[in-house]
């Protein structure tokens, strides 16, 4: 498994990590607002295809100390919204919507859980539909960020800086990301 997400076709990054279990557990944090809230956002959340998906990103705030974005992303400092669709709803394996839909770009983010190893849960994200090298960087480094957050609150251990992690992480993924995508 990669430590880092990989682009599978154009516009697609998928990511890969192992959670601590059980599936049902993991589910609730992708589904209930306020367990979302601790890693990603918080925002209700209809579970059945064609159901409404809103997110209220308040990144500072996901860790401790509260640190400020990179002025790349001053306009997310505070609180930014997020409105999609569900695409697919299969409880506890399968949850997809859309992302940022109704902007004329929305693209698609997908969360698969399976069982693994010793009561673990092997979570496969999917993000399609990246309009953008910088789009996909930003993304890759959000996800990759964001889930860090969620395996240390599954874990019980305090994450590290969201806007920080992310700035180093963008950085890296520019590094591993060709600007050709054919390349």
């Amino acid at each position: 498994m990669n430590d880092f997400g990989v682009i599978t076709q154009p516009g697609t990054l998928r990511l890969e990590r192992v959670l601590p279990g059980p599936i049902e557990r993991v589910w609730a944090y992708l589904t209930d607002s306020d367990k979302r809230g601790t890693w990603l956002a918080s925002g209700e959340m209809e579970l059945h295809v064609g159901g409404k998906v809103e997110h209220v990103f308040r990144n500072a705030d996901l860790t401790a100390p509260d640190d400020l974005p990179p002025p790349k992303y001053a306009q997310h400092a505070h609180e930014s919204r997020m409105h999609g669709r569900v695409t697919a709803c299969e409880p506890p394996r399968l949850l997809s919507y859309t992302w940022f839909e109704g902007n004329g770009e929305d693209s698609e983010v997908s969360f698969e859980l399976s069982a693994h190893d010793g009561g673990n849960v092997l979570l496969v994200l999917t993000h399609r539909r990246l309009a953008s090298r910088d789009e996909l960087l930003s993304v890759a480094a959000g996800w990759h960020a964001h889930v860090g957050i969620l395996i240390d609150r599954l874990s019980g251990r305090q994450p590290q800086p969201f806007w920080s992690t992310h700035t180093r992480l963008e950085a890296e993924y520019a590094r591993r990301i060709p600007a050709d995508p054919q390349a």
